[in-house]
């Protein structure tokens, strides 16, 4: 059972949920900002994340799983920066928009809508439960 919830921005043109899955697997790399690196540092394995296209239609897309802890981002020799391998766990039925987001009363104080421009932030379970339910996906091996 996962200990934490997140969300990860990825422009689709750069890496799409559909990479993801064709990859079977991937690092999270290339953040520069301080929240969101903390954010990479705090996950661990098991973790769930929402896999969301920004730019152009965002929305969540799929749900990834954190495969390990954090460690130095190879695409810097910068020691101040982390990535984190994710696998994919499974596609939406259907995407939730961010205008569906917006518009769910329940989803009012989600970190998405309290930050917008935060590429890795934490997500409420209620939260991810509401955007599970909104894109009508069950986690595989979930009850509820």
């Amino acid at each position: 059972m996962p200990r934490a919830y997140w969300l990860a921005k990825s422009e689709p043109g750069s890496y799409s949920w559909w990479d993801l899955e064709k990859d079977g697997s991937t690092y999270w790399d290339g953040v520069r900002n301080y929240q969101a690196r903390n954010n990479l540092q705090a996950m661990k394995k098991g973790d769930l994340v929402l896999f969301y296209h920004s730019v152009n239609d965002p929305g969540v897309f799929g749900i990834a799983r954190v495969t390990g802890a954090a460690y130095p981002d190879p695409t810097t020799d910068d020691e101040r920066w982390v990535a984190v391998d994710i696998e994919p766990v499974v596609g939406l039925e259907r995407p939730v928009s961010l205008k569906e987001i917006k518009a769910e009363r329940k989803l009012q104080q989600m970190a998405l809508l309290k930050q917008s421009r935060l590429s890795v932030m934490p997500v409420e379970r209620e939260h991810f439960d509401k955007i599970l339910a909104l894109g009508n996906t069950r986690l595989p091996g979930r009850k509820s």
